[in-house]
């Protein structure tokens, strides 16, 4: 890509000066005509540092793109290789030792959490695929939006802390939505998953479902370092993922909020961002009356 910028600049610089040389051999021959000259040669150097302004954005877009994709390779394949290792070590423990049957115990829960992040990354990636293709179309039904959210917080409310509760759940009963159960059910783990992911351990995470004057209305907000103004018009871009690459010390693929945004677009849904108080974001995801 960086060699494709470099001919761009190239050809941008030789079209220039031929424009020039050939605007000043016209005007010495043709001195009658200077003035049609100079105006044609103007449009034209116009249009042509509109052209060269787009096309580098588009290959600095496409550049950014590919450097996206690499880091998500790198990521799945992270993501894919820990909990295998993990998985595999627990078994041979189980087999090679003489384990009483508490201790097979937690090794088997400590396997299945991460057999349960294999299959949520795999679920993930599938999920993105098929939001990807034109002719897929979400299988809605009428279900218990409620026991949705109340499963969920009910799942990772082991993985947030094992000493307290971190999710504080304020969930209405019985709240029915028309929607793809298994889309719903990845939009409200992932909105979830985020806040344990971005909080200090044990952190409270407030959980909300509830029925307000503009509709059914979800919203999650933590108390971790929160979300710049510039990141919040990125974080829901395929494969982003919020601070520095290098430094970053929080798994995922940058699929999460890609697939929030998008599945909550195909349900005519929407989500938006703000700051917590004193510190954190808060993710608002509003299903009107209902998710046609």
């Amino acid at each position: 890509m960086k060699r494709a910028l470099f001919w761009l600049y190239v050809l941008a610089f030789y079209a220039l000066c031929q424009l020039i040389s050939w605007g000043y051999i016209f005007t010495k021959y043709v001195p009658e005509r200077m003035g049609m000259i100079i105006g044609e040669g103007m449009i034209f150097l116009a249009i042509f540092i509109m052209a060269v302004i787009r096309l580098k954005n588009h290959l600095e877009r496409e550049r950014n793109y590919q450097q996206q994709q690499q880091n998500f390779l790198l990521s799945v394949t992270h993501e894919l290789k820990s909990p295998l290792a993990s998985v595999k070590l627990y078994l041979q423990t189980i087999l090679k030792r003489d384990l009483d049957r508490e201790q097979q115990q937690v090794f088997l829960g400590n396997s299945l959490k991460d057999i349960e992040r294999l299959d949520y990354l795999v679920e993930n990636v599938l999920l993105a695929t098929k939001l990807e293709s034109r002719t897929f179309s979400f299988p809605k039904e009428n279900f218990e939006l409620t026991e949705i959210v109340n499963n969920v917080v009910d799942r990772l409310q082991k993985n947030a802390c094992k000493s307290q509760q971190a999710i504080v759940a304020t969930v209405e009963p019985n709240l029915m939505i028309y929607a793809d159960k298994f889309a719903i059910t990845n939009v409200v783990s992932n909105l979830v998953e985020n806040a344990i992911k971005y909080s200090p351990p044990c952190a409270h995470i407030n959980v909300i479902l509830e029925k307000r004057e503009e509709g059914i209305v979800f919203e999650v907000a933590d108390f971790g370092e929160g979300i710049s103004d510039t990141e919040k018009k990125l974080i829901f871009n395929k494969f982003y993922r919020v601070g520095n690459e290098a430094t970053r010390k929080t798994k995922g693929t940058g699929l999460g909020l890609y697939i929030v945004k998008s599945v909550l677009q195909k349900h005519e849904a929407s989500i938006r961002v703000k700051d917590n108080i004193p510190n954190g974001s808060v993710f608002e995801v509003n299903f009107g009356n209902y998710a046609s």
